[in-house]
C-alpha cells in the first residue's frame, strides 16, 4: 500500500512529521508538501509562475505552491508512485464548519477526492503542542481500521481531533459541519511609513449549542469525522430558479 502526505503548514510543521511517522507504519509513504505556510488557501492553483519540487533534509519533498499544486505536482511527476490513499495534515489548530471553504489541509485532500482517490484530512483542534500524543492516538486508530479495507469508492473525510489527554477522549461521532458567529474580523494598524494596513483577524466564535455537528461534538470531547461531498447545488432554490426564469424574457 501506498500512501502520500500533503499539508498546508509546511513541510517543515510538527503535524506532518507526526502524520508520517504514524502512516510508514502501515504503507510505503512519501510526503509532498508547500515550502512554506499556505493556511488558508483554500484550493487556489498556482497560475502565474512555474513550479518546483525539492528534496529537503528531512526526507520530506517539497513544492514552492499550494497544497493542491502538491497534490497534482506529486502525482504527475512521481510516477514511480501511485498512492492509494492520501493524507493531509494534521493541521495545527481546527478545520470545522464553515472554516473548510478556507484550508489548505482540506484543500488538499478534496483534490485527491477529485482525482479519485480516497482521502482523509486530520486537524488537531489546539496550538499549543500539548495534545501531539492525543494526535497520534487517533490518527493510528483511524489508519488502522482504513488501511485494513481501502475503500472501494473515493471518500472526503474531515476528521478533527479534540485539544484534551488521551484518556479524556470520549470516542467517535459521526458530525455535520457546524457554523460560526460571524464578526466584524478587519483589524486596521499602521506602517512605519503612518500608512493604515489591514489584518484579517478572527473568523467569529464556533456555534457549539447545536447538536450533532463538529463544533458542539468536538467540545464536548469526541474526534469527529465528516464525511464531505462537493455538490454545491441548492436544490430547494432550482423552483424558485425556474420560476423566475419563467419570467425572464430574451
Amino acid at each position: 500500500m501506498k500512501i502520500l502526505i500533503c499539508n498546508d503548514d509546511g513541510y517543515l510543521s510538527q503535524g506532518i512529521a507526526v502524520l508520517a511517522k504514524i502512516a510508514s507504519q502501515f504503507a510505503e509513504v512519501r510526503v509532498v508538501a508547500p515550502e512554506s505556510d499556505q493556511s488558508g488557501v483554500s484550493n487556489s492553483f498556482t497560475l502565474n509562475r512555474p513550479l518546483s519540487i525539492k528534496k529537503a533534509n528531512n526526507g520530506f519533498s517539497y513544492v514552492n505552491g499550494t497544497p493542491t499544486d502538491c497534490i497534482h505536482v506529486a502525482l504527475h511527476t512521481m510516477t514511480d508512485f501511485k498512492p492509494d490513499l492520501v493524507i493531509t495534515g494534521i493541521n495545527h489548530g481546527a478545520n470545522m464548519g464553515d472554516d473548510v471553504l478556507y484550508s489548505g489541509t482540506v484543500a488538499a485532500a478534496t483534490e485527491a477526492f477529485l482525482m479519485g482517490i480516497p482521502a482523509l484530512a486530520f486537524s488537531l483542534c489546539d496550538r499549543s503542542g500539548k495534545y501531539w500524543a492525543t494526535a497520534e492516538k487517533v490518527v493510528n486508530a483511524v489508519l488502522q481500521k482504513i488501511c485494513a479495507q481501502l475503500p472501494t469508492e473515493p471518500i472526503l473525510w474531515n476528521i478533527n481531533i479534540p485539544p484534551v489527554a488521551v484518556e479524556d477522549i470520549q470516542g467517535f461521532h459521526a458530525a455535520r459541519l457546524g457554523r460560526r458567529h460571524h464578526e466584524h474580523c478587519i483589524v486596521p494598524s499602521e506602517n512605519p511609513r503612518g500608512e493604515i494596513m489591514y489584518w484579517i483577524g478572527g473568523v467569529g466564535n464556533a456555534d457549539t449549542s447545536k447538536e450533532g455537528t463538529d463544533f458542539a461534538d468536538s467540545h464536548a470531547g469526541f474526534v469527529t469525522i465528516t464525511p464531505i461531498t462537493l455538490d454545491l447545488t441548492d436544490y430547494q432554490q432550482m423552483g424558485i430558479v425556474s420560476s423566475f426564469l419563467q419570467k425572464v424574457h430574451w
